[in-house]
């Protein structure tokens, strides 16, 4: 048709602008039962704010219904209603012209998304095995990584996996995380931090003692140059640094990671021969759980005073809330913690399917259901808020909706579906699916194929775009994400796919008078699964063709 994909965000804006209003007047429906009389509504509230005595006029009104434009939904009348104006979508028109391109993330250009983030997970660096508290800020920072890429924005990770130690838990969860691959650069850049702390006023000899820490190189007052510079968010408890070989490999990593930001201005350079990167360039991101937040903070002052550039000025902090496990009979490690919940998840699969889970080919499966459990345990929890881990009860049910077993289930359901459909057309049962222009849309009548369309194709590019934000922090250093949004989004689609699809049947008997529905309902729902398959990508969690 040649008229685009309609957007949600383009569409509100163009409603709240044909009533001539500054303010967000318009809301976009969700639930089943508003959705039976409306798509959209300026509640009656608003209008009464915005409109003496609450009345629009009449050229606000028209101008609603005559909305048009590439990125705009095709809106039927606009009506008054006793909730507010109220608006519906011409249906097939939007089914027609949103099942045309793919769903997926909004292109860079259009999203205008451009830099580079540093993301540093100080976890990676504990010298004690991992715990499930650790896990929970990488897991978090590898999905944000895969969040900002698929906008469009370089990622850089650090630290780099030392090669001395095991990472068996992260191959297993599927983390992408570079390796250590030492090198001169990285050798020069601690030479030069030492170099820095000769001549930074705030440094001071620390003296051998008794009960000094071996390998110390020095203390820095960190209190004093806090409240010098007027820097807010900071722990008052943050005093003297002592400042030793670890610490300056760590800050060393950061400035390399900084370097290799590729949108990095470099007509000037900052102390330690570092890029000023402007401040839509590149910004560093401390992922840490709250028990290694204080730490972070003195590394991040640490940093500001040996290389006072506009990148160390640009760093945020995004605090993971405590990770409480209940009444462990002793500390559980990572690796622990993974080996409970495949056990857990190969007996749920035993009850659930018999001998066929026994089977070895079902290895993978079990494999990718349990990251899929501990990723949506980790992740669909706002970041900031506690997570309670349950150990001694198969919390891991492959039933329960609110799961990631739950999510990769109906993706396996829909794989089947188009595998059982495509052995049907190799057979001769069905016609091919035709072309998208040859469909007819106006089959589509069934409430659970508007509410999958609306609800989940129509705004899943903002869904990504939201979760990819990392806004800046209103006071002092820490930041909020909506890291748990692409998780919950994930269960909402399951929850509402799941519905649809038991109560409708899809592949119909083969009758040519049944074909348009549901070559229709194919359609719909090859759209659905690429919206599965796109965010389940974020998650690094491949798609399941059976299950």
């Amino acid at each position: 048709m040649g008229e685009g994909r309609p957007g949600l965000a383009a569409t509100l804006r163009a409603l709240n602008e044909a009533l001539g209003r500054p303010a967000a007047l318009w809301v976009k429906e969700s639930g089943a039962r508003n959705l039976r009389h409306r798509d959209f509504l300026a509640p009656r509230a608003a209008l009464s704010a915005a409109f003496p005595g609450g009345q629009v006029p009449p050229e606000a009104v028209s101008a609603v219904s005559s909305l048009r434009g590439p990125a705009v939904l095709p809106l039927r009348a606009c009506q008054h209603t006793p909730a507010g104006l109220a608006v519906q979508v011409r249906r097939p028109e939007a089914f027609q012209r949103l099942l045309g391109p793919l769903p997926g993330p909004v292109p860079a250009a259009a999203g205008a998304r451009t830099g580079c983030v540093v993301l540093h997970c100080p976890a990676l660096r504990s010298p004690a095995a991992l715990r499930p508290r650790h896990l929970r800020s990488i897991l978090l920072a590898d999905h944000l990584a895969q969040l900002l890429r698929a906008q469009g924005v370089s990622v850089r990770l650090v630290p780099a996996l030392s090669e001395e130690r095991s990472w068996d838990v992260l191959r297993q969860l599927r983390i992408h995380w570079p390796s250590s691959s030492g090198g001169s650069s990285l050798t020069d850049a601690v030479s030069a931090l030492k170099a820095a702390l000769g001549g930074c006023p705030s440094a001071a000899a620390c003296e051998q003692g008794p009960g000094t820490a071996e390998g110390v190189i020095c203390k820095v007052h960190l209190k004093s140059f806090v409240e010098q510079q007027g820097l807010l968010g900071y722990d008052p408890n943050l005093d003297v640094l002592l400042v030793t070989e670890e610490t300056l490999q760590s800050l060393a990593e950061l400035q390399e990671a900084v370097l290799q930001c590729p949108v990095s201005d470099t007509h000037g350079t900052a102390r330690l021969s570092l890029p000023k990167c402007q401040s839509s360039c590149c910004s560093i991101v401390h992922v840490v759980n709250c028990e290694e937040e204080f730490q972070q903070q003195q590394l991040d002052v640490l940093w500001r005073i040996l290389d006072p550039g506009a990148h160390t000025a640009l760093q945020k902090h995004l605090v993971c809330g405590p990770v409480k496990v209940t009444n462990p009979s002793s500390p559980i490690g990572a690796d622990q913690y993974f080996q409970l919940r495949k056990r857990q998840m190969y007996e749920a699969s035993v009850i659930k399917y018999g001998e066929l889970a026994q089977d070895e080919a079902w290895t993978e499966v079990i494999d990718t259901l349990t990251v899929a459990a501990i990723r949506f345990e980790m992740l669909s929890t706002a970041h900031r808020s506690q997570i309670t881990l349950d150990l001694e009860n198969n919390s891991i049910s492959t039933k329960g909706t609110k799961s990631g077993a739950f999510v990769m289930y109906n993706c396996a359901r829909l794989a089947t579906l188009f595998s059982t459909f495509q052995r049907a057309v190799e057979q001769g049962t069905y016609p091919p699916l035709p072309p998208v222009s040859e469909l007819n849309f106006s089959c589509l009548r069934e409430e659970g194929e508007w509410l999958l369309l609306f609800n989940y194709l129509l705004p899943f590019p903002e869904v990504l775009q939201q979760a990819a934000q990392l806004p800046p922090p209103s006071k002092g250093i820490r930041i909020t994400a909506n890291t748990e949004t692409v998780c919950k989004f994930l269960i909402q689609l399951s929850m509402d796919f799941s519905s649809y699809y038991n109560r409708v049947h899809v592949l119909g008997e083969p009758f040519p008078h049944l074909f348009d529905q549901m070559f229709a309902r194919l359609q719909l729902l090859g759209a659905v699964r690429d919206v599965f398959h796109s965010a389940l990508a974020t998650l690094h969690l491949p798609p399941l063709s059976q299950i």
